[in-house]
């Protein structure tokens, strides 16, 4: 049985080395069953019970008993205390040619830039990495760009989520100009950055690159400070797309006048799928915009999140109204908005008739004394586009489906787009101050 060779391995490798054995690692490789293309789910946190957190010397132990393995294809770390050295070791696992490991989920561990540097470095001689989860570790703006760097190179990773990384103006910019020639990269999360220029160039750069990359499905720009003048830049791109499915605003700054440019490009892209506008400002009058847009026969939209965005009664039932008029939106959630009863009984009319189903929105109707409220349901808009297929919930093993989700999109990128080659690198510290920014009249 292979449980019984890695659990075995791993107490001889921790023998051997003076590691003390962690119950949870143990636990987890003894019920491994023996099946291809396994994920080991050693997450720091467990809903059901109490773990030992990983350490360095536990990704150490664990690292020696992975070279050769080709049956274990992800590894889940999440919420553990790995600093730099331990990414180190994992550095160092990722260029063993014998690996077979697809998925690495580091997120809210304790590495910081050097970490990042190890890492970045190993990538570019690693050809089996799919998918690369890293959000949640301080690896500011030195250790973003050598990530950025690396991917002139790599040309197999397809998932890079870095947001809450304390990534700076130039190292998200960084990102934007490897994008514009990058191919593989199908999902990109840069949320939460540390930006503290009101120009908004990053917003430009990215701007040029959805112009340039139709390879890109997936877009996170959560907690960026992105104003109305930043989504006119955005929008400006986004014309020229034709391959992003999966847009993510929330937490910004967007107002109705931004919410004008993204309703006017839903009338001409036809490709965008999914947009989470949660907790911004767009009011009724934005509500109203993005209603005209999705009742248009063009409009491709499926799924929409509007939550906590100061949207009254005429918003609310106009986005209600064309709900009912759209063949393609399925998917629609409110709350955190003046839920008025007019408003309460349309979305009780469309959830009883079946056009808005329970499972696809957030709120669900009630009534009382004859008159009709919206309670909170606890679903949201999903997190990812390419990971749908993908198990979230936090058991020992599972089959690694990640890279499915990735395969299937790979294969329908953009043919008339030279391959991704890593024969020259582009200076990512040049032209950071676009032309064409333009500096809002009354900002100083």
């Amino acid at each position: 049985m292979v449980s019984e060779n890695i659990s075995e391995f791993y107490c001889a490798v921790c023998s051997e080395n003076e590691i003390k054995i962690n119950p949870h690692v143990l636990k987890v490789l003894q019920e491994t069953t023996e099946t291809e293309n396994v994920t080991l789910k050693l997450s720091g946190s467990h809903h059901l019970r109490n773990v030992q957190r990983l350490d360095d010397q536990d990704i150490l132990a664990l690292s020696k008993c992975l070279k050769n393995n080709k049956r274990v294809t992800g590894l889940d770390l999440r919420y553990n205390n790995i600093t730099d050295e331990g990414v180190g070791h994992l550095a160092e696992l990722l260029q063993e040619e014998s690996l077979a490991l697809r998925s690495l989920d580091l997120m809210l561990n304790d590495f910081q830039r050097n970490g990042a540097e190890v890492l970045a470095k190993s990538l570019e001689c690693n050809s089996t990495l799919l998918s690369l989860r890293l959000s949640g570790n301080k690896m500011e703006s030195r250790g973003a760009m050598q990530l950025a760097s690396s991917l002139q190179v790599n040309n197999t990773l397809q998932e890079l989520q870095l947001a809450d990384c304390d990534l700076d103006t130039q190292s998200v910019i960084a990102f934007s100009i490897v994008l514009k020639s990058n191919r593989t990269l199908l999902s990109v999360d840069i949320s939460r950055p540390l930006l503290f220029s009101l120009q908004e160039e990053w917003a430009v750069h990215f701007s040029d690159m959805l112009a340039l990359n139709s390879s890109l499905v997936e877009l996170h720009l959560g907690t960026m400070g992105l104003s109305d003048i930043g989504m006119e830049r955005l929008t400006e791109g986004l014309r020229q797309n034709h391959g992003l499915r999966y847009l993510d605003l929330r937490c910004n700054r967007v107002t109705r006048d931004g919410v004008r440019f993204l309703a006017g490009l839903l009338e001409q892209n036809p490709s965008l799928e999914v947009i989470d506008l949660s907790s911004n400002r767009i009011e009724d009058v934005g509500a109203m915009y993005l209603s005209e847009a999705v009742a248009l026969p063009g409009c491709s939209l499926k799924e929409l999140s509007v939550c906590c965005n100061n949207i009254g009664r005429k918003g609310l039932l106009s986005l209600a109204h064309s709900l009912a008029v759209s063949t393609t939106l399925s998917h629609l959630y409110i709350w955190g908005n003046l839920l008025e009863e007019p408003v309460c009984q349309a979305f009780r009319e469309l959830t009883s008739s079946g056009r808005l189903p329970v499972e696809q929105t957030d709120v669900s109707a009630y009534e009382v004394d004859g008159r009709v409220f919206l309670a909170e349901v606890f679903q949201r808009l999903r997190k990812h586009y390419i990971r749908t297929n993908c198990s979230e919930t936090d058991t020992s093993t599972t089959s690694n489906t990640a890279a499915e989700p990735f395969k299937k999109h790979a294969s329908s990128t953009d043919s008339n787009f030279p391959p991704h080659t890593s024969e020259q690198r582009v200076p990512l510290q040049s032209n950071l101050n676009p032309p064409h920014t333009h500096q809002h009249p009354n900002r100083l």
